[in-house]
């Protein structure tokens, strides 16, 4: 290697490293959750116990393609977005 060739490795080199590092630590993992929810929320269906973004407890009575009806105590439902489920409530029974 010349002298030129050294000079702007020694420049774009750190530059480069930080790229990868935030790629790997950053990005990615961020890309894999976003994947992740999506699963879950296109993996709903009627009969699952679910957690709200705003922490209401629920079972699923009716979904569409946007919406779902979450019943949340007898003779009661609410109409929430499909995107407002954080998480499927998982039995430990």
């Amino acid at each position: 290697m010349d002298a030129e060739s050294t000079a702007a490795f020694a420049a774009w080199g750190p530059i480069i490293v930080m790229l990868i590092i935030f790629y790997f630590m950053l990005y990615r993992p961020q890309k894999n959750a976003q994947r992740q929810r999506e699963e879950m929320l296109n993996s709903l269906k009627v009969g699952n116990d679910v957690i709200t973004i705003g922490g209401i407890y629920g079972k699923i009575a009716a979904i569409d393609e946007t919406t779902l009806m979450l019943k949340i105590a007898d003779n009661v439902e609410i109409k929430v977005a499909r995107g407002s489920v954080n998480s499927v409530v998982v039995d430990e029974n």
